[in-house]
Order: structure tokens, then C-alpha cells, then sequence
């Protein structure tokens, strides 16, 4: 990977990955008949929350403080192990899978510590909730995986979703790439809290499960875990864009064009998905998850 290459991979993750959450605003408003908010409100709410103060309660320590900022920065290296528009990523070896994946739980693990640090019954009943539903929804993640290494013979993500070794799996096992896109997509909704396993925007205590758990959280700490929720949605959407979009123009500038335009697409499905679908039942979220893991499962069957 050459240094340009690399310093438009880092910029795009640095830049792009809050006008995602933009998009699914507005096309949440569009579908309720309203304006809603401009697509760069996130970069301002962004703004606003680094120029203010934070405020800790006395009984919070160390960990209460980190938890924003390891879950940043752990998010933040797994943008570097993901392919974007069919170039390397900036890292890549045998088993970054592994890492990658290992990377957005150890997110998960100081966001679940932090809420526990606080010492609030409340906020440990959306960590726990977390933690079961990340539990469930690790097996999706990884088995999908799993097909394409059965496929590729190699456990590197750029290796994975390389242009050609995706274009040479959609020929030859169609159906197993199309059950794995689906069980990503799963994944990608619950990894980022949308509808329909949560809502990013609810206020009803007993429904709440990642909100519930930044509430103590202000100032740049919470500007910091927007950030990351940004992240995070945009990385596992270039792992489902990287499955199904599998196409290189030979053009650079034309591949970054069109991945963006793929994401900013994928956007507007997730919101498209939160619009006309209602929050499930919290007794049902683990039979999704569970039917993510079957799909990818079929997938492994299918690749053979």
C-alpha cells in the first residue's frame, strides 16, 4: 500500500463515519413526514460536546475516565485492519480477523466497565444487556468469517474481501455470500444499537440498553463515545459493503467514489430498516442473533 493510498484510508475513516449517522436521521425524518435535522448536524453536536466541560461523580474512578477514550482508540485501529474500496488496509497480516473482532470487544468491555463503574443498578441493567446481546452476536461475526476463509484459504481481511477473492466466491457459491451479507447486516445493527434490537434515541428506562449506559457520561467523554458509535457503524458497514459491493472500476479515485456512495447507500437502508420496522421485544433479540449465526452456519455448508 502506498502513502497516499494509506493517508486517504486513515482520512476517510477519520471524516466520513458521522455523516452515516446523518443519513439515518434524515431518512428516519423523511419517513415521518418531517424535515429533520441537516446531514452534518452530528459533526456539530460533535463540536459542541469537545468545547464543554465534564462532570464526574465522586464515586467513579480511573475506569470511568477510560472508558470512552480505550473504546475510541480501540475502534479507531480496527478501521486500519478493514479493506476500503477494494485497496489494502493500512494493517494487514494472518489472523487480523481475529484482532479485528477482538478490537471491538475490547470496546465493548471498557464501555460495559465504565457504566459498571458508576455504581448505578440502572446503568448495570443496560450492561448487562449488552453484554448478552454482544455475546450472541460475536458466533454471527465470526462464522460469517469463517465462509470467507473456506473460501480464500486466508484469515486477513484484506485478503477476504479483496476485489478478486469476492468476485471469485459470488461466482462460485452466490447463495453462501448472500446469507453472510444478511447475517453482517444483523450484526451491524446490533453492534451499533438500532432498530429494531435498540433505539439510539429512546428515553423509556425499562427499554433502554446502550443509552442507558453513557448517561453519566458529558463533555468530550460523550463526545468521544458518539465518535466511536460512528466508528464502529462505519467499519462494520464497510464489512458488509465489502461482501456485497465486489466490484473495482481500475480507477482509484473512481473505487473511493463508489464506496462512498455504497456506504452513504447503506445509511439509508438502516434507516429505511428503523422506519418501517418496531423495536422488538427484548425476549426475542437473542432469536435473531441466533438466526444471524444459523444463516452464516448455512453459508459454511454452502461454501464447501
Amino acid at each position: 500500500m502506498n502513502v497516499l493510498t494509506a493517508a486517504v484510508h486513515v482520512a476517510v475513516c477519520l471524516l466520513f463515519p458521522p455523516l452515516l449517522l446523518g443519513i439515518i436521521v434524515k431518512v428516519k425524518a423523511f419517513f415521518a413526514g418531517r424535515v429533520g435535522a441537516p446531514v452534518l448536524q452530528p459533526y456539530f453536536d460533535l463540536l459542541r460536546l469537545f468545547r464543554k466541560g465534564s462532570v464526574f461523580s465522586r464515586t467513579t474512578t480511573w475506569v470511568f475516565k477510560a472508558g470512552p477514550v480505550v473504546s475510541l482508540v480501540a475502534v479507531a485501529f480496527a478501521t486500519l485492519l478493514m479493506p476500503l474500496g477494494g485497496h489494502e488496509a493500512p494493517l494487514a497480516f494472518g489472523g487480523d480477523v481475529v484482532l479485528f473482532a477482538y478490537l471491538l470487544g475490547l470496546g465493548r468491555f471498557f464501555t460495559i466497565a465504565a457504566a459498571l463503574d458508576t455504581g448505578s443498578a440502572f446503568e448495570g441493567m443496560g450492561a448487562a444487556r449488552e453484554a448478552t446481546f454482544s455475546a450472541l452476536a460475536e458466533p454471527g461475526l465470526f462464522l460469517g468469517l469463517m465462509v470467507l476463509v473456506r473460501k480464500v484459504g486466508v484469515a486477513s481481511l484484506s485478503a477476504l474481501l479483496g476485489t478478486d477473492a469476492v468476485q471469485r466466491a459470488w461466482s462460485e457459491t452466490g447463495g453462501a455470500l448472500v446469507l453472510v451479507a444478511v447475517s453482517f447486516f444483523v450484526v451491524l445493527l446490533v453492534e451499533n444499537s438500532r432498530i429494531p434490537v435498540d433505539d439510539p434515541n429512546t428515553h423509556l428506562e425499562l427499554t433502554m440498553i446502550h443509552e442507558v449506559m453513557v448517561l453519566d457520561h458529558s463533555g468530550p467523554g460523550f463526545g468521544a463515545i458518539l465518535y466511536g458509535a460512528s466508528l464502529k457503524l462505519f467499519v462494520l458497514g464497510a464489512l458488509v459493503v465489502g461482501v456485497v459491493y465486489p466490484f473495482s472500476t481500475g480507477n482509484t479515485w473512481a473505487d473511493w467514489g463508489l464506496f462512498l456512495v455504497a456506504m452513504a447507500a447503506l445509511a439509508v437502508g438502516v434507516g429505511i430498516v428503523e422506519s418501517i420496522m418496531a423495536r422488538l421485544r427484548l425476549l426475542h433479540v437473542p432469536r435473531l442473533l441466533v438466526a444471524a449465526s444459523i444463516l452464516s452456519v448455512f453459508g459454511i455448508i454452502l461454501a464447501r
